[in-house]
């Protein structure tokens, strides 16, 4: 089969590898797209830093070259009988895979599972026409819900995850710092999960509107913080936010976020900065705010809903920034490392 390959930062190729087999408990997909992240993006220009991690490779075993793709979709052509899932239908992975019986997992929080790992960033992943999966890590794809955009429900499930480790209840005064698109997805999380005031922090322009249209009650340009308290204040009719989002990875907006944020109120940190960020830690004693974060999703309550929300028509056409064949992966990958691309860039491996 055809695959992308990755062997170092600016070097995947296109090969002819063999095709996966299928392990108990696995099923054999027919992949029909693979989604790109950051995460990619900065294995292709600084990495390897991910894939394998020590825990993964322990787990897998994966060792030598890899394929990427941790965000994909296709259809079933081999499956155990008592799977649940047939040859042709069509689902959705969520990449994720956890043991079940550490402590984490008995928690309920698979995704810091003692001996987690990830398909296409621990072993190979949907960068390739064909991928063996966990039937676990499996959902259906909606009948009148697309490939193309079905590709999305793994990153907005990671959305979802962040909005509800926010801690937001109806009623709740919420800025989320970034319009991009990890944060156009906590913003769909939030609109999905309750019902409270959100503003976004972007720069003028399409990444504001979408903002608008997605469901922020308002839209601020970024600012130096006293000028932007200023603003967030009168959108929020005098009062500081409860919750802050930090979803940009700008460098110094956890600051800004901490300098935002009501007394007692909450912090949660999903961008990744580049450099380390510093802190006020004296402001953030006194004001007794809490700083928290969100990595990846929980598949068994966040994939299913990441679906249903793709089913209404919203996300899908507004994330949604096009496919290409595998063949133009590293030139996606280079504006992705770059800044240059908004939205979700899916592959098609068959092309």
């Amino acid at each position: 089969m055809r695959a992308a390959v990755y062997h170092g930062d600016h070097d995947i190729r296109v090969s002819s590898v063999p095709a996966p087999s299928r392990g108990a408990g696995e099923v054999l997909l027919r992949v029909v797209r693979s989604g790109l992240c950051g995460t990619d993006a900065t294995e292709w220009a600084v990495g390897p830093k991910v894939f394998p991690v020590a825990v993964a490779h322990r787990v897998t075993g994966h060792t030598g070259p890899m394929i990427p793709g941790h965000e994909f979709v296709g259809e079933v052509v081999e499956a155990d009988a008592d799977s649940g899932f047939q040859p042709g239908d069509r689902v959705a992975s969520g990449a994720g895979v956890w043991c079940g019986t550490c402590a984490r997992c008995l928690e309920g929080r698979t995704n810091m599972c003692e001996r987690y790992w990830t398909l296409g960033l621990s072993t190979d992943g949907g960068m390739a026409e064909y991928v063996s999966v966990p039937a676990r890590t499996l959902a259906r794809i909606p009948s009148e819900l697309s490939f193309d955009h079905a590709a999305l429900a793994q990153p907005l499930a990671v959305g979802i995850h962040a909005a509800r480790r926010s801690g937001a209840r109806d009623g709740d005064r919420v800025v989320v710092i970034g319009g991009g698109a990890i944060a156009s997805f906590v913003l769909a999380g939030l609109q999905h999960l309750i019902s409270a005031t959100v503003v976004v922090v972007e720069f003028p322009g399409p990444k504001q509107e979408r903002a608008l249209r997605f469901g922020a009650s308002a839209v601020l340009a970024p600012a130096p913080v006293p000028e932007l308290l200023d603003a967030v204040t009168s959108a929020f009719d005098g009062a500081r936010p409860d919750i802050v989002i930090e979803a940009s990875g700008a460098p110094g907006q956890l600051a800004t976020a901490v300098a935002l944020v009501r007394d007692g109120g909450r912090v949660l940190a999903v961008g990744l900065p580049k450099a380390k960020p510093e802190l006020d830690v004296h402001s953030l004693v006194f004001r007794e705010v809490t700083i928290d974060s969100s990595l990846a999703h929980v598949c068994d309550a966040d994939l299913g809903p990441a679906l249903e929300i793709l089913a209404e028509g919203v996300v899908g056409p507004e994330l949604l920034a096009g496919v290409v064949p595998l063949s133009a992966l590293p030139e996606q990958l280079e504006l992705l490392a770059a800044g240059r691309l908004d939205g979700k860039v899916l592959i098609d491996p068959w092309a």
